[in-house]
């Protein structure tokens, strides 16, 4: 079985969206799949390893997905998204034959903790977005020249976006938030510059009004052209989507854990 994240796409759509789960042909790498979904969905929690199950492993941490394997599991990673837990790995069939498998559990979505409206105007936002993301890795574009692409811009750009391209570099805050490595200037004309975007074709973007960058309010253009204007700064603005489930483009309510897909890994 050739493994892409159209095959992907495919198994899960078998299983389902309630409780389901397969085993795989023999000749497919299990560790190919754990990568492919972990792209999709960060890092995984390790539910059982070499055939001996984490002792804490609860409800509220994939229970469900090993209650088909019954003592069988030899080693299972697991995901939250949304409602559903979704694992993969390997588990010994009715033969005691072991073999990949992929399964699928429905979640109970708890109540994300989120940032308080009224916090601080001196909270470090970049800092927030690190231990929301648990990033701990070294700067990954430490050196960007931005004299030079302000010069070409003919603007400073705000220095929380700044911070943010240096630390994270090219990549998508859970893997669906595009941060661009400089400004785009397609939607000039109506005095916006994009910093981010989605694949679902809405830009993140700066009202640029004013000599002060880091005063830019965000604007979100969604794909049919409507604006949407946060009197915040990106980093503000990506922190609060991120664990806010109230805020109007959420991701806390698909993942319990957040991150930052590096494109290109430097470290």
């Amino acid at each position: 079985m050739e493994l892409t994240q159209a095959t992907v796409n495919d198994l899960l759509a078998q299983l389902g969206p309630a409780d389901g789960y397969m085993y795989l042909p023999g000749d497919l790498d299990p560790q190919d799949l754990t990568d492919l979904l972990a792209g999709r969905y960060g890092a995984p929690h390790t539910l059982v390893l070499d055939g001996f199950s984490d002792p804490t492993i609860d409800e509220s941490r994939g229970a469900a997905l090993l209650v088909p394997f019954e003592d069988r599991a030899v080693t299972i990673r697991a995901w939250a998204y949304g409602d559903q837990w979704v694992g993969t790995g390997t588990a010994r069939d009715a033969e005691g034959v072991e073999r990949p498998v992929l399964v699928v559990a429905h979640r109970e979505v708890p109540a994300p903790l989120a940032v308080a409206p009224d916090e601080d105007e001196n909270v470090d936002w970049m800092e927030r977005l690190r231990r929301i993301t648990g990033w701990t890795r070294p700067a990954q574009r430490p050196d960007v020249d931005w004299a030079e692409v302000e010069s070409r811009l003919g603007t400073a750009v705000p220095s929380d976006y700044k911070r943010m391209v240096e630390t994270f570099g090219e990549g998508a805050f859970d893997g669906y938030l595009n941060l661009n490595q400089e400004p785009w200037t397609g939607l000039r004309e109506d005095g916006l510059l994009i910093w981010a975007g989605t694949e679902h074709e809405d830009l993140y973007c700066w009202r640029a009004d004013g000599g002060d960058p880091d005063r830019w309010p965000v604007v979100v253009r969604s794909f049919d052209g409507e604006d949407l204007l946060f009197d915040c700064q990106a980093a503000e603005f990506v922190s609060r989507i991120l664990v806010d489930p109230h805020h109007p483009y959420t991701m806390a309510r698909y993942f319990d854990t957040h991150w930052f897909m590096n494109y290109r890994e430097t470290g």
